[in-house]
């Protein structure tokens, strides 16, 4: 459904009216359209919360996911204030979420076993040259999906050797070895394309 044409709606019928029919039929078209009608609603919070307009655009599709999914678990009666505390409550979690991932880089950055390449060298990550979260961030994106999956695993959510192994359906000792090999390859990204000489 495309939230950006206009409604096939004529008038401006009740929200409560559109929703009614929505959860008798289920038609997806009927809560667009009421959902349009909130978009610069939406919009504007989640641009005060997020700080940033693309966060904002994507979050606009996003909310509209979780509506569908909330309108089954809820009777709501007033539509416009239930939809302002949603879109406020889920661009909260999504801060908490960030600052979570922060600090889990920040953790994966510390972490001996990380950023010691040997016991002479620091890890690129550990060298005071600026580096931010986003950057690693970036380098763990290009990853190989089963080394990115157990960085991840590993380091964001703190899972052990046994447990990466047994989510991903794999030997433990593969899953130090992309462990290794995605060390490797992320110290290599960040050299060939953040760390500046001198």
């Amino acid at each position: 459904m495309d939230l950006t044409r206009g409604g096939r709606y004529p008038g401006k019928e009740a929200d409560e009216i559109l929703l009614a029919r929505y959860i008798e039929t289920g038609e997806l078209d009927i809560l667009g359209e009421v959902y349009r009608r909130y978009i610069p609603l939406v919009y504007g919070v989640c641009l005060k919360y997020l700080s940033d307009r693309d966060d904002a655009k994507d979050a606009v599709i996003e909310i509209f996911e979780k509506i569908i999914r909330e309108l089954g678990r809820h009777n709501v009666d007033r539509f416009r204030p239930w939809l302002y505390v949603l879109t406020k409550n889920w661009c909260l979690m999504r801060l908490r979420s960030r600052s979570k991932e922060d600090e889990n880089l920040r953790r994966m950055m510390k972490e001996q076993s990380f950023v010691m390449e040997n016991e002479q060298e620091l890890h690129p990550v550990d060298r005071d040259n600026g580096l931010q979260g986003k950057v690693l961030e970036e380098c763990i994106e290009k990853l190989k999906e089963e080394q990115k999956m157990c960085i991840r695993l590993f380091y964001f959510d703190n899972r052990s050797y046994r447990e990466v192994a047994a989510i991903l359906k794999l030997d433990e000792k593969i899953v130090k070895s992309h462990l290794q090999n995605a060390k490797r390859n992320l110290k290599i990204c960040i050299e060939e394309n953040y760390v500046t000489e001198g």
